[in-house]
């Protein structure tokens, strides 16, 4: 199935990737796991588009979606019509992020890979092709990127050869909340877990915050009493930490401290008594 064109999602890609970063959020992630298990009957892996921005040093790739596709030995079929309105649909949503290239499930590349780059070549500039592991070999999720670059004797039959980029996992805020939902599901045995409260997730960040500062300060005696050697690219992160710190009084850093928790806790009790008031009038409307 042949490609339509899209000069439009190509817009703002480099000429070259080489030497980027490639940043993947956590829910490409869990799109690519869920498209993977609920793939079609007989299907040895699924293929997608990935969406982000990119700026001269990076490629943030923040959402995806599964595209159709046939292949068996001898032909690979994709249905890039159907990828082409979903991103039309994706862009009236989030205007902002355009087509980076796409991934598939395992962990090597196929001679079809090299077809399937081929087709996302017409959407965009130098597409990234990204591979997911879902078959867990080693015992972990392999995620790798490639970059597509032509090789060969100029004026023969040229080949491509597909060249790594580095990978790196960032998230949102509120995705950081849902990862660590997800990971506190594995030490349950009901591999379930309730939302915690405002409250509760304020506590568990001060524990993170003060275990942080710990292993921080007995990295610095560490270094200071001469039982680790020091390390100029920790020290400039730590000199970056500081900077960055505000400096406030005690005392008035406190009153700030308790004003904010004064009103979060009036939010969390309004909050709590709209929720009552509306839960009473539902059951006399019952009655």
């Amino acid at each position: 199935m042949a490609a339509p064109g899209s000069a439009s999602s190509a817009a703002g890609v480099p000429a070259s990737l080489h030497g980027h970063v490639v940043k993947l959020h956590p829910v490409v992630l869990a799109s690519i796991v869920d498209s993977y298990e609920r793939r079609n009957e007989g299907a040895a892996r699924v293929i997608g588009t990935l969406l982000g921005t990119v700026d001269k040093h990076c490629v943030d790739v923040t959402n995806c979606f599964s595209v159709p596709h046939n292949e068996s030995e001898d032909e690979v079929a994709v249905d890039m019509e159907f990828a082409k309105n979903m991103y039309e649909l994706h862009k009236k949503v989030t205007s902002s992020e355009q087509i980076l290239g796409w991934y598939a499930t395992g962990h090597d590349i196929t001679e079809h890979s090299v077809l399937i780059h081929e087709y996302y070549s017409r959407e965009a500039n130098n597409p990234i092709h990204l591979t997911v592991d879902t078959s867990l070999q080693g015992g972990r999720m392999n995620i790798k990127a490639y970059i597509c670059t032509p090789m060969g004797v100029p004026g023969k039959t040229m080949g491509v050869m597909f060249t790594p980029l580095t990978v790196q996992y960032i998230y949102y805020d509120p995705e950081r909340i849902g990862v660590d939902l997800i990971t506190k599901t594995c030490f349950n045995t009901n591999r379930t877990i309730s939302l915690t409260s405002d409250l509760q997730l304020v506590g568990s960040s001060a524990t993170r915050l003060q275990d942080s500062l710990s292993t921080v300060l007995q990295y610095a005696e560490d270094v200071l009493s001469g039982k680790v050697t020091a390390d100029n690219t920790v020290g400039r992160f730590l000199m970056d930490l500081v900077n960055k710190v505000p400096k406030i009084d005690p005392e008035n850093f406190e009153a700030m401290l308790n004003s904010n928790i004064n009103d979060l806790l009036m939010v969390t009790y309004l909050s709590n008594l709209t929720q009552a008031q509306i839960a009473l009038n539902e059951k006399l409307l019952n009655l």
